[in-house]
């Protein structure tokens, strides 16, 4: 209903009344759904009632009818006839009978619960069930019918509520068959027949009475109708009741015929008649304790200018006649906890007022109708509180919902339609009710049995101070109160354990957001003239909202709510804090400011991951709030990929000042992490991983340029490119106390992640370094001591080392064709330097590239042979065998066509040369060899 009452509000308002439409419809439509409810839940009351009731007078009436069955026992009186419900009916003297009415609750009957006819109410039911009812009520049953016993014992279940169309049929039904029925169905007859009668009288011309004499006699009928029912209010209340309101009827009509129909009456004596009526009808309805009387009473007094009216009175003379009115409906209220009247005078005030204000309202006409709204409003706000205070019983602080809900959205709305072009003086309007309703709130909360309606006095007051801000402030610094208003609700609605100030605090801050979103589009994203960074009012807005965001996900968690109440507020403050940081690096990270780098956007999103990290971490201590961490862990995800994109700015690294920034970005990863430790942080390994791979590649990049910078060869370039990741594996492998620290406990866990990633890199590092030139620029080219040379050395020797202890058997095949891959790239880089080749793939088209690798392979061959064969290692001289072999087939499927010239005879003779010296000093070893010299 809710949802409903907004969609409709928002589109019965147009243009600055959209945002009061839905808010009005939402609380309207809230308020609906929840009388209905209550109806239902009171109808399920009721009915439970009667059944335990009715379960009572079997168990009463069974026992006097077992008594009668048992052998000896005298015999039973007859029994007394009884209703369906087990209950003895009244005396047929008539239903006003004083033996009708000692059955009623005193309680209830000083408690307001006793209508005209002398029924109770459900709030009497209830009451009869905790409070001591009168003996008449306490006296036993002799005997019951053994079919009502039978279907008493029965009705054990809670028949369902009826729908509000039956329950209106209900009432209608009891008013009409309770009670003195025929007085009541008499009197409007009576009424009906007496009018009738009077005008056939008149068109036939039987009466040639003049017309204020015939008028006069009817008014004096109805002045003698009050009079005997007066004299029978006692012996026959129900009688005395509905000739009391028969005879103001009848006065009330007689008036109106003879203003409006006859004009017999100015309109002052008219209204005078009326008012005077009204106020006779209240006081027989207080001195007598009978709603029934005021209400009729009432409805002519409000209908009154209505129907008598002309359309040219003075409407201060109208408000002047309502607000008289409603102080006697305020008077009443003060002694008498009588709910329809108040909903009567409500209604029909605000109702006509509306009507009126819609058809003649002009802006002039405010300093006279201002008075008279701030009346109205102040009278229906106490009848509010005083129809909580004055209720019975049980129902003692009950919120009667209509008027505390309706009398602040109907007053406002009027308000709002006389200032709709002044939303200053609104917003002032705004506050004022807050504060009421706030004094009010204070007050009531004190009392114990006045919490649900101090609490709901609370939530208009919370809701006033709402609707003022965005009339009196901007849709920024709406955003921001919004935004707080909804966390301090959301913390209340926990702390209480009430779901309608968490939803209307989630509401508010849903609406925070919308207001930060309209400012954007509306220039509030560019930069003001002088405006300084971080310290501005946008930055400050959207900083707020990711705080109040992030209160209210840690408010759920530390309540112990479920993922889906606490990770949306988590991840909407977290794009929020983003929000905030693009803006203040789009607007000031290239104008010399407090961001400005001088070298572009990356390294400011640097310092701003430094930021986000430094106040994650420390309010993730503070709070003991773990999950913050995860903003930790995004900020360091954020610099790995910040590195990746800002390799052309990466020289800044090792530049002042913006060095620092690279510093202090170290400086606040080392402390995140650091803060990450305790409690332990899900996921900490990949933030140490990710810190470890945004060192390598920020300082790595920095080095490379460094390089670049000072005309440095590339193979020094790659070399220093490198330098960093190499120096943090060998740290984390050798000192890992000082390579990972400070989680230097936590690194074995995640270490193989670690060494497998580097290992990776670096070997992919090394197959890259394997097509460098042998640049050594400013120095001269040495062959197996240049830079890339000497990176391949070691990074073979390490990967054989590390392939032997895992995988012995494939392991010196495959380090011995690295090491034949090395030395070729080398012998042709070495052809590229001393011969003026050209480095790329043509160079093995030149026949000292290919005699270069002839020999080369050639002496690596011979070599195996040679050492295999002294240390009787089969493996090694088969290496050596497997090698001559290629150099072999090399000579004949590739050298044969240098046979021409120097460099191919030089390689077959060298080959020859080489392979009789082998057979010669190296024969083959065994195959079998020694398990203990299987390894060196």
């Amino acid at each position: 209903m809710a949802l409903v009452g907004s969609i409709l509000g928002l589109v019965a308002g147009d243009g600055s009344a959209a945002l009061l439409g839905f808010l009005a419809g939402a609380l309207l439509g809230w308020q609906w759904g929840r009388i209905r409810a209550l109806g239902r839940r009171l109808d399920a009351v009721e009915a439970r009632l009667r059944a335990l009731r009715s379960s009572q007078v079997a168990r009463q009436g069974a026992q006097p009818v077992a008594e009668a069955a048992a052998p000896g026992a005298a015999s039973p009186k007859a029994p007394v006839a009884t209703s369906d419900a087990g209950i003895p009916p009244a005396h047929e003297a008539g239903s006003g009978s004083p033996a009708r009415h000692a059955e009623v609750n005193p309680a209830a009957r000083e408690a307001g619960c006793v209508d005209s006819t002398g029924m109770e109410s459900a709030p009497e039911l209830l009451e009869s069930v905790v409070a001591p009812t009168s003996p008449a009520r306490t006296e036993p049953i002799r005997a019951m019918p053994p079919a009502a016993v039978s279907n008493a014992r029965v009705q054990t279940g809670v028949p369902a509520g009826p729908s509000p169309l039956e329950h209106g049929l209900q009432r209608v039904r009891a008013w009409f068959f309770s009670g003195n029925v025929p007085v009541k169905i008499g009197m409007l007859v009576l009424l009906f027949g007496v009018a009738a009668a009077l005008k056939y009288s008149i068109d036939a011309g039987w009466v040639s009475l003049p017309l204020p004499l015939r008028l006069a006699l009817i008014a004096a009928g109805g002045v003698a109708a009050v009079l005997w029912g007066w004299r029978n209010r006692i012996e026959r209340p129900a009688f005395g009741l509905s000739l009391q309101g028969g005879g103001i009827g009848i006065l009330l009509l007689t008036t109106f015929a003879a203003y409006r129909l006859y004009a017999l009456l100015p309109a002052g004596v008219a209204f005078s008649l009326v008012l005077v009526l009204v106020a006779g009808a209240a006081m027989l309805a207080v001195l007598q304790n009978a709603v029934a009387l005021a209400v009729p009473g009432f409805l002519g007094g409000y209908l009154a200018p209505v129907l008598l009216s002309t359309g040219s009175g003075s409407h201060v003379v109208l408000f002047s006649y309502y607000a008289l009115l409603n102080l006697a409906v305020f008077a009443i209220a003060w002694v008498r906890h009588w709910r329809a009247l108040n909903l009567i005078g409500f209604a029909f005030t605000f109702l006509i007022g509306l009507g009126w204000g819609m058809r003649y309202y002009r802006p002039e006409h405010f300093t006279t109708v201002e008075p008279f709204l701030i009346l109205f409003f102040g009278f229906y706000v106490a009848i509010a509180a005083l129809h909580a205070l004055r209720a019975p019983g049980r129902l003692r602080g009950l919120v009667d919902g209509p008027i505390v809900f309706g009398t602040p959205l109907l007053a406002f709305g009027l308000q709002a339609g006389m200032l709709h072009d002044q939303p200053m003086r609104l917003a002032w309007s705004a506050m004022a009710v807050a504060v009421i309703y706030a004094g009010l709130a204070g007050w009531l909360l004190r009392r114990r049995d006045m919490a649900l309606i101090g609490q709901s006095f609370g939530i208009l007051a919370a809701g006033f101070a709402t609707l003022a801000i965005p009339l009196a402030f901007s849709s920024r610094w709406t955003a921001i109160t919004w935004a707080l208003e909804g966390a301090a609700l959301v913390w209340l609605g926990l702390r209480q354990r009430r779901a309608l100030p968490q939803a209307s605090g989630l509401a508010l801050q849903i609406l925070a957001g919308a207001a930060c979103f309209i400012s954007l589009f509306d220039g509030g994203w560019d930069a003001a003239a002088g405006e300084w960074p971080v310290l501005n009012g946008h930055a400050l807005a959207v900083s707020l909202l990711a705080a109040s965001a992030f209160a209210t996900s840690w408010l759920y968690e530390r309540a112990g709510a479920g993922r889906l109440a606490v990770w949306p507020g988590f991840l909407v403050g977290t794009a929020w804090w983003h929000l905030a940081g693009a803006r203040e690096i789009d607007q000031h990270a290239h104008g010399g400011g407090l961001l400005s780098t001088g070298a572009g956007t990356p390294l400011a999103w640097l310092a701003f991951a430094a930021l986000t990290l430094l106040a994650m971490g420390g309010l993730r201590h503070l709070l003991r709030w773990p999950r913050l961490g995860w903003n930790v862990l995004l900020a360091l995800a954020l610099s790995a990929a910040l590195a990746l994109i800002g390799q052309h700015e990466a020289a800044l690294a090792l530049h002042w000042p913006q060095g620092t920034l690279w510093l202090a970005w170290v400086a606040a990863a080392l402390a995140g992490l650091a803060l990450l430790r305790r409690p332990a942080q899900r996921g900490l390994g990949v933030g140490h991983l990710l810190f470890l791979a945004t060192l390598a590649l920020v300082y790595g990049g920095a080095l490379a340029q460094v390089a670049r910078a000072a005309a440095l060869g590339e193979d020094w370039v790659f070399a220093l490119g490198l330098a960093p990741l190499i120096a943090l594996a060998l740290l984390t492998w050798r000192l890992p106390a000082l390579g990972a620290f400070p989680l230097a406990r936590e690194f074995p866990g995640y270490a193989r992640i670690w060494f497998a990633l580097s290992g990776i890199v670096l070997a992919l590092a090394w197959a890259q370094s394997l097509l460098l030139s042998g640049d050594t620029a400013p120095l001269p080219f040495l062959p197996l001591v240049n830079p890339s040379e000497l990176l391949q050395a070691i990074g073979l020797i390490v990967a054989a080392r590390w392939a032997w202890q895992r995988v012995p058997e494939p392991a010196p095949a495959l380090a011995a064709g690295a090491a034949l891959l090395v030395l070729s790239l080398a012998g042709l880089r070495a052809v590229h330097h001393f011969a003026g080749l050209a480095w790329n793939p043509m160079i093995l088209n030149h026949g000292v590239a290919q005699t270069t690798l002839t020999v080369l392979w050639s002496i690596l061959g011979v070599g195996a042979w040679l050492l295999g064969s002294r240390r009787q290692r089969w493996s090694l001289w088969l290496a050596g065998a497997i090698t001559m072999g290629l150099v072999l087939l090399k000579l004949v499927l590739v050298d044969r066509q240098y046979v021409g010239n120097i460099a191919g005879i030089v390689s077959f003779m060298a080959v020859g040369l080489l392979l009789v010296l082998v057979g010669r000093i190296a024969p083959t070893p065994p195959r079998h060899e020694p398990r203990q010299e299987s390894r060196p």
